[in-house]
């Protein structure tokens, strides 16, 4: 029987269902990630992005694993810049950060905030280290990657593949207030 993992946002307007094992659970550390947690903390996005390191915890699905089950037309959409190939995507509701999406990206990163308190799966690693001012704060509780990691792209390729080489597009109604902070 298919795990299924039922996810929220902040105030549960926003609810969606996962099927399965993710993909692999990451902490990110690249400019982008770090500069997009900073933005949409200070638009007051609820729980915080970034951890205690600067990083932000991300579980990784296949985007046909995710099912938003209420709440869906209150997705928004918020981009570093216009130009960004990624999109991060917040509850409007509460300023829940919900996913980040790469263009024509296959998967979704989860933000770790939608997991209930104690049932967020650890991190398996660490990518885009190589971004930070001092690598050396982090510790070796996990494999810290400068980029990403061949296991990072070996298993991402293995969920494409399992998916048919498909990547279904996700909807998602206007921007966020975060796009217009900093």
């Amino acid at each position: 029987m298919t795990p299924i993992t039922s996810l929220a946002c902040a105030c549960g307007q926003v609810r969606l269902e996962t099927a399965g094992v993710p993909i692999i659970s990451t902490e990110c550390h690249c400019d982008s990630c770090r500069a997009a947690g900073a933005r949409l903390e200070a638009a007051g996005a609820a729980p915080p992005v970034l951890e205690a390191n600067g990083g932000t915890r991300f579980v990784l699905y296949r985007k046909d694993r995710v099912g938003f089950v209420q709440g869906a037309q209150l997705l928004r959409e918020f981009r570093l810049t216009a130009q960004s190939p990624t999109r991060r995507v917040v509850a409007s509701c509460c300023n829940t950060p919900v996913f980040l999406e790469f263009e024509n990206g296959h998967w979704l990163s989860l933000y770790s905030g939608l997991w209930p308190q104690g049932s967020l799966p650890l991190p398996d690693l660490r990518t885009m280290t190589s971004d930070l001012p001092n690598r050396a704060a982090l510790g070796s509780d996990i494999p810290s990657g400068k980029r990403e990691t061949a296991l990072f792209y070996v298993k991402l390729l293995r969920a494409w593949i399992a998916m048919g080489f498909k990547s279904p597009k996700i909807a998602v109604n206007g921007t966020s207030q975060a796009n217009g902070a900093g």
